[in-house]
Order: structure tokens, then sequence, then C-alpha cells
């Protein structure tokens, strides 16, 4: 490494040659480099020999004299671990994803996105020759694997995907376009949590009935195996291994509307009927419904334990799925397939 290195802090000549070692950048024009702030760092950096699951990378990583942490060559670190690197022009950032996995990195923003939600480490990713360096926080905290510094080594190993945990729940949304894939449970909004799918993700019925993303559907409730690591964000996410649909028969239609109790009603034959006011969770879902509830409607709380028809009661925070076959009235009237009540409501 140059005894002084430079590094660029102007992107929008910034563009990657993904070849073995680094994230390289395009050769700057004259004219970008007479705009370019450069930045010189501090002569002779403190160098770090990297170790990556018991080997040895050729490249090395460096810590100037104020660098918060040491930096480390982004591509051959995160392609040593299994990434898949792709340079977007459009952006000038590069995406990485491994799996269900995946982030965005900006030469010179301490703004690393996981997922689509954005965090910071405290260190910019810096452009130097031509190489582009993340600080090694970068590897913990934001692709989720095991990283120590010793002295003046960087030994990092890849997270055991046998730590996991396991959550049931009702799925609220499912986002299956794009290359980030997920899907929610437990909650809507801020609430619950946000389970990212990747190729290497299963999907089954409980039976072993293999299942796409695209057979997902809100009210379904499933069981899923998920990595002990999650993003501070709200909701958090983390990466699934595992998705199983616990419901016996797959409902395809079903509409769902988060909100509160506003009336509950209960017939001389004991019959119950809730009205729900609150938000649809897709387009052909009510913002106020009243559901009756029959001997076949599901009611369980967030974690999709049952729960009796006592905790029905108005100001309930609940989440109602219910057929698209609902009355022309005012609220319109339908019956639940399925009630989620929250189990933590003040």
């Amino acid at each position: 490494m140059n005894n002084i290195l430079k590094t660029s802090t102007v992107l929008l000549t910034l563009s990657l040659a993904l070849s073995t070692g680094a994230a390289y950048a395009a050769p700057t024009t004259t004219s970008a480099k007479n705009n370019a702030a450069q930045t010189t760092v501090s002569a002779n950096p403190k160098t770090f020999a990297i170790e990556i699951n018991g080997s040895a990378l050729k490249e090395t990583g460096f810590q100037t004299t104020n660098g918060k942490e040491p930096m480390v060559p982004l591509r051959s670190v995160t392609e040593a671990l299994g990434f898949e690197l792709t340079w977007n022009g459009q952006t000038k950032s590069v995406d990485l994803i491994n799996g269900a996995v995946f982030t965005t990195v900006k030469a010179g923003e301490d703004r690393y996105s996981i997922n689509k939600m954005n965090t910071t480490l405290g260190t910019a990713p810096q452009l130097v020759d031509s190489i582009l360096y993340v600080p090694a926080s970068f590897v913990s905290e934001i692709i989720h694997h095991n990283m120590t510094v010793k002295g003046d080594s960087i030994v990092i190993t890849a997270a055991n995907q046998e730590e996991h945990m396991t959550k049931t729940g009702v799925i609220t949304a499912v986002n299956n376009e794009g290359k980030y894939q997920s899907v929610q449970i437990q909650g809507v909004g801020t609430d619950g949590i946000v389970l990212n799918v990747g190729e290497d993700t299963t999907i089954e019925m409980a039976d072993g009935t293999k299942l796409a993303l695209k057979d997902l559907h809100i009210g379904m409730t499933v069981k899923a195996e998920h990595s002990m690591i999650m993003t501070m964000s709200l909701p958090p996410q983390t990466p699934t291994y595992k998705i199983t649909v616990l419901d016996e028969q797959k409902q395809n239609d079903l509409l769902g509307t988060a909100g509160t109790i506003e009336e509950v009603q209960k017939d001389d034959e004991g019959n119950i009927s809730i009205t729900v006011k609150g938000s649809g969770l897709n387009e052909q879902s009510q913002q106020e419904v009243v559901l009756r509830i029959s001997k076949d409607t599901a009611l369980i709380n967030t974690d999709g334990k049952a729960v009796n028809s006592s905790e029905l009661v108005k100001g309930a925070k609940v989440i109602g799925f219910y057929s698209p076959m609902l009355t022309k009235s005012l609220p319109p009237i339908g019956t639940a397939a399925k009630v989620v009540v929250d189990s933590v409501q003040q």
C-alpha cells in the first residue's frame, strides 16, 4: 500500500469493475479529478492482516492515526463470505446479496442499507487507490458475521446458521417483488418482525409440501426459523432459513384490517360480532368492517396461540382476516376467518 493513501469523496465518477480481490472504480477523467475533493490520509497507516474462516486473505486492511477503526477491502472480504456484488450505476453504489442478507454501500457516505433500512457505523466507506474499503464493524453489524481485531490481525468467521430462533405469527404483509423479498409477521407498521427471504430460504406446508414465496398470503399462520441477529430497525429484520405454514388449508383471497374493536355485539344465541376500525392490509381490505365470529373463526394472539372470545372487548387491538364476500352495507359485514388479538395491549 502507498505511504500516502489518497481517497476521493466525490462519487459521480465512481463505477466498479468487479474483478478478483476488491471493488474497483473506473478510471477518473481529468475534469472529474480537477473537481474532486482529494483527501489525504496519514502516512504509514497501521496495516492489518485479514483471516477469513482460517485462511489468510491476500489483501490487507489499514487504520489511520485518526481512524475510529480498521478498514477492510469490501469485495475481497465479502466475496470470501459468499456475497455477490453488483455495481449500481444509477445510484453510484454497490449492492451485496447473500441469501436473505442484502445491503448497499456507497463511498463517502456513513449510511449503510440493511435490507432497505439505513444505519450508520461512525465511519464512511473510503475509495483508496481504486479499492473500496469499509470499516471492520461492517462485517459484524451489517452482514452479520463474526469479527474480532487481535493486535494487527482481523479475524473473520462466517456466522453459524445453526444458531437460530423460532417465531410463530400471522402474515400481515408479503413483499415478493424485486431482489429484496420479505414477509412480515406478528404485527403491522413498526410492530412485529420482518423475515427477509432469499434463494436459500425453505418455504413449505406443515406436511412438507414445498411452496414458493408467491404462495404466501396475509392471514396465514406461519412458523419461521431465522437468524439470532436482527437489525435495530422498527420493525426488526432478520435473515430467514425456513418458513412453515401451519394452517391446514391455504386461503389465498383473505383480506385484513388492523385496528381496534369499536363495538362488540352479542345476540340472544350468544353469537358475537365485532366492529374493527383501522387500516386495510391491502387494496381490497376495508378500513372499517363488522366481523361475525363463527365456530370456525381462529382466535389467536400475536404469537399464534389460541385465546378465548372473552378477549374480544371494546378497545382491544386486533387484526381481523376475512373473505372478500362482504355485504354492501356501511360498514360492510363479513365472517372472520381469523382474528389476532394483541396480547400486550394496554
